[in-house]
């Protein structure tokens, strides 16, 4: 929290002196008159500063497009689709207003075409962590199919529940503007705001202290318990139709990455600490699995999604492209931004270069250079999802001189 700095007190004395009256001389001519003295004017104040990302945004550091070397590798025209999407939303802030309306009056362009536009009409920041580094982590996700249904059943017997009536946000930034992008929640007791219940206490049956509504049922609490850090997907039900779902809520606390605890644990080594490791581990050790999901305090809220759309909505409120869009921490990185992504394929040493979006956020997207990308819907994407745990870089692309407040001090 940014410290509130006390102003200076101004101290002022007033000095009164006596002196002996003299005797009464002859009056003596007046003395020449001293000049008034000038004001001193005060100094020259510097102008502020104008806006710019790199001073908004310490991490992101300005370089030429030269020193993007990769540039070249990608199939740069296969993002244009995400990145319309993604005006979609953007052009509504001046800054990407002329950029977004020159892009939707150009033909699809090829890979050259592509790399052309983004050159001419957009600055290139490198991505760095607070000490400089960069280099950081990159995930995967994607949009799980379940099983369940949309009333409770002898299968189906595990509920995603809508945002709760009682469940209150603060948004900090309207108290602090440079608390953008943090909220606090809880819930009243009396005139208290007190933390809302943790996942174990809204899973505990005999928990009175939450009465949840469940839009739709589940029959496996692990896919569940994933359902919740992809943060959407959709519930096959009996009929073979699907109901979609995305994030609504949560109830304010911080992710806890349960692969982690089962390395600490020595339950897994880390190289099989990823979604698929985490299930067999589940499937052969039931009795362990309650108090493991548990040790997780973070809890999402659902709520029913068209099934129209193109694929779920991110953060930045358009679909998601599988491949193309990834999420962000929006302290570090504005929303809806290009970014050129360098690192290597799931679990392999394969170059992975290529240009995505920066739509979404996630409760663990945390730092400068960390992405988390989004590889679409199903088992295949979900494949490379759970095993997608690599090092990378990352390049940002802003609209010259796009003038922005940073969400950090």
């Amino acid at each position: 929290m940014k410290l509130l700095r006390a102003s200076p007190w101004l101290l002022a004395a007033l000095i009164s002196a006596c002196a002996v009256r003299p005797p009464v001389q002859p009056p003596a001519p007046p003395p020449a008159p001293t000049p008034a003295p000038q004001p001193v004017p005060p100094p020259a104040r510097a102008p502020e500063p104008i806006p710019t990302p790199a001073a908004a945004y310490p991490t992101l550091k300005p370089v030429d497009w030269a020193a993007l070397t990769f540039w070249q590798d990608d199939t740069t025209s296969e993002a244009w689709t995400a990145f319309l999407r993604g005006c979609a939303t953007l052009k509504k802030q001046s800054a990407w207003l002329a950029v977004c309306n020159d892009a939707a009056n150009l033909a699809p362009p090829d890979d050259a075409s592509a790399r052309t536009f983004f050159e001419q009409r957009f600055q290139l920041y490198q991505a760095t962590q607070d000490d400089g580094n960069a280099e950081g982590l990159i995930t995967g996700y994607y949009e799980p199919l379940l099983k369940g249904d949309r009333v409770r059943t002898e299968r189906a017997r595990f509920p995603l529940y809508a945002a709760p009536d009682d469940l209150i946000t603060v948004d900090l930034a309207s108290v602090y503007p440079e608390l953008k992008n943090l909220r606090l929640r809880g819930r009243l007791a009396g005139n208290k705001l007190v933390p809302y219940p943790t996942r174990k206490e809204i899973e505990t049956a005999a928990n009175g202290n939450f009465k949840g509504k469940p839009i739709a049922w589940a029959e496996d609490p692990v896919d569940l318990f994933f359902l919740q850090i992809q943060g959407s997907g959709r519930i096959e039900l009996p009929d073979g139709s699907h109901m979609r779902v995305g994030y609504a809520d949560q109830n304010g606390y911080p992710y806890k990455s349960i692969g982690k605890l089962l390395v600490e644990r020595n339950e897994l080594k880390l190289e099989q600490a990823s979604m698929q490791g985490i299930k067999d581990w589940g499937a052969k050790n039931p009795d362990k699995l309650p108090e493991l999901l548990a040790s997780n305090p973070s809890f999402v809220f659902f709520r029913e999604l068209p099934n129209g759309l193109s694929g779920p909505l991110g953060a930045l409120g358009v679909p998601l492209t599988g491949g193309r869009s990834i999420a962000v921490d929006p302290r570090f990185i504005p929303l809806g931004a290009p970014v050129f992504l360098a690192t290597t394929q799931p679990n392999s040493t394969l170059p992975l270069n290529k240009l995505v979006m920066a739509q979404d956020t996630g409760g663990a997207i945390r730092g400068g250079v960390r992405a988390d990308v989004f590889w679409g819907f199903g088992d295949a994407a979900g494949e490379l999802a759970g095993r997608m745990k690599q090092r990378g870089k990352m390049w940002v692309l802003l609209p010259k001189d796009y003038p922005l407040v940073s969400a950090r001090r």
